[in-house]
């Protein structure tokens, strides 16, 4: 890769990707079609992030390996080196596994376990995160002669993330103005009737450590229909149930602490919850199986994303939360310490910050329990 000119316009391109109204999937596309162009690779894995937990979901992809999608995923998240919860935390926002294994390679299972044997040389790792969380990490893997990835490369990948991460977090709030029925509102405090009609009823999926499916109840092939599932032949499991179950393998490990769990969208204003954990066992020496569960959301875990994917500030989180529990003018005055009047003048900014001209619709929109108003690809979206 050269820089000048013609990184400047391949810059400037991806900011007016990144600034558009694509969704989160033909933005990748496009963002990574465009990287392309300055920094070459022979294949890329690109998923979404739950931003609390960095666990992934939605991914995008372009492998020669789909036949070992579970050991590949499970291997990702065991590997220290160029994980994306390491680089959210350096200096830099992208790094190349041999820089960041010292030129040994070896040391990283997924690059052990599976890339050499499809004689990957380099992989170049970015993290998309900002201070509302982790949106996406990217992986640019080259093979065979390629050389590996350069410094230039790096710098280049880094400059990017910004713009894309702020592009992509835009998408994610996107998400939440899909117009709906009207549904019963729902009890903040529990979660209960959180106003997601037509979902299916809590499914759950048992894995063994090599996310090898060992049961299943009947209501996952409902979820398979709304959730994405892995490349043939792992069509039959929804590609985020192999990433939360990654991810408890690397808590297990040491790895990693975020929790194994994440929120994914599942279509017109619906959200869902995937949860991993170990089941117990009563056979002595034998590894428990892996349970994971997934079920509607949570009215408090959308109220959360909600807030992260508009990029509120602390002040306007509280007024929705606050919002959400039924408190009146007053009440929210009392709650912060300010006049009523300020109460009114905080919700004005909200409502353009979510392109929204009301209470209701606000909570309609951040609950899913009805219209938020005609959005659409017009509507107003979050510019933080």
């Amino acid at each position: 890769m050269t820089k000048g000119w013609a990184g400047n316009r391949s810059q400037e391109r991806i900011r007016l990707l990144a600034g558009s109204y694509l969704d989160h999937q033909a933005l990748r596309t496009a963002v990574v079609a465009e990287v392309a162009t300055m920094v070459p690779f022979d294949a890329f894995v690109w998923p979404l992030c739950d931003p609390v937990t960095t666990v992934g979901m939605a991914p995008r992809a372009r492998i020669p390996c789909p036949q070992e999608l579970p050991t590949l995923i499970r291997l990702k998240y065991l590997s220290e080196a160029g994980r994306w919860t390491e680089l959210m935390h350096s200096q830099e926002p992208a790094a190349s596994l041999l820089k960041a294994t010292q030129g040994e390679p070896s040391r990283s299972p997924v690059w052990s376990g599976v890339l050499q044997r499809y004689s990957v040389r380099d992989v170049l790792s970015a993290v998309f995160a900002d201070k509302y969380g982790c949106w996406a990490w990217l992986d640019l893997w080259r093979t065979g002669d390629s050389v590996p990835f350069t410094d230039e490369d790096t710098a280049y990948l880094g400059e990017l993330a910004e713009v894309v991460t702020a592009g992509l977090r835009r998408s994610v709030a996107r998400q939440f103005w899909t117009p709906r029925e009207p549904e019963a509102a729902p009890d903040p405090a529990t979660g209960a009737g959180a106003g997601q009609p037509g979902l299916p009823e809590q499914a759950v999926l048992t894995l063994d450590d090599d996310l090898a499916i060992a049961g299943r109840t009947a209501s996952v092939d409902d979820w398979l229909q709304l959730l994405q599932p892995g490349p043939a032949p792992h069509d039959h499991v929804p590609a985020e149930v192999l990433n939360v179950a990654a991810q408890l393998a690397a808590r297990e490990a040491q790895v990693d602490t975020h929790a194994a769990e994440c929120r994914v969208y599942v279509g017109a204003g619906r959200w869902a919850s995937l949860r991993a954990n170990r089941m117990e066992s009563g056979v002595s020496r034998t590894t428990p199986p892996v349970a994971v569960t997934i079920q509607a959301c949570t009215s408090a875990a959308r109220l959360d994303m909600f807030v992260r994917a508009f990029g509120l500030t602390p002040r306007q989180g509280e007024l929705l939360w606050l919002t959400a529990t039924g408190a009146d003018t007053a009440a929210m005055a009392d709650a912060q310490g300010v006049t009523p009047y300020t109460v009114q003048d905080q919700f004005k900014q909200l409502f353009k910050a979510c392109g929204v001209h009301s209470r209701a619709s606000l909570l309609a929109m951040a609950l899913g329990t009805g219209p938020a108003s005609s959005g659409g690809p017009s509507a107003p979206v979050p510019t933080r």
